[in-house]
């Protein structure tokens, strides 16, 4: 027994101490909820909201140039022009324009009309813009959203 603690300090590893853990056991404690190592940009994110007179503000518009950002990685994936020609194709059409004006609304509420309530509306709204523009891209992914949403609600 004492060659086996001597052996286990001398490799570093230390009574209690967590082994190195693999891709599979990080993904298994992920899902469990139990990954404390490494915290998420939710946190760091949403904390911007209890700043008091201008946190939601902040968040808006945060939140708001995330969304662009993303909107803009897929562009450097597949090139501007090839972006906005999907972008605007006839089966995403309204998806594109809603979105873009809860980014647009987002950053009006914010900056001009200072409306915090507006602007957490705004976000709302943008978040279920984004998705539903993200979802056009995935062949049949519309209708199948469309149908389980309409079975939960009956």
């Amino acid at each position: 027994m004492l060659g086996l603690v001597v052996s286990a300090e001398r490799s570093g590893e230390r009574r209690g101490a967590r082994p190195e853990a693999t891709g599979m056991d990080k993904l298994k404690r992920v899902l469990r909820g139990q990954d404390a190592e490494e915290p998420s940009g939710l946190a760091e994110g949403s904390c911007l909201l209890w700043i008091p007179k201008k946190g939601l503000i902040l968040f808006a518009v945060f939140y708001t140039l995330g969304n662009i950002a993303s909107i803009g990685s897929t562009a450097f994936l597949m090139g501007p022009m090839r972006q906005l020609k999907k972008m605007f194709e006839t089966t995403r059409l309204i998806a594109t324009v809603v979105m873009l004006l809860c980014l647009v609304l987002t950053l009006c509420s914010a900056f001009w009309w200072h409306n915090a309530g507006l602007a957490l509306l705004f976000c709302i709204l943008q978040f279920f813009a984004l998705a539903w523009y993200s979802i056009s891209f995935i062949p049949f992914a519309r209708d199948a959203v469309k149908k389980c949403v309409s079975v939960c609600l009956t």
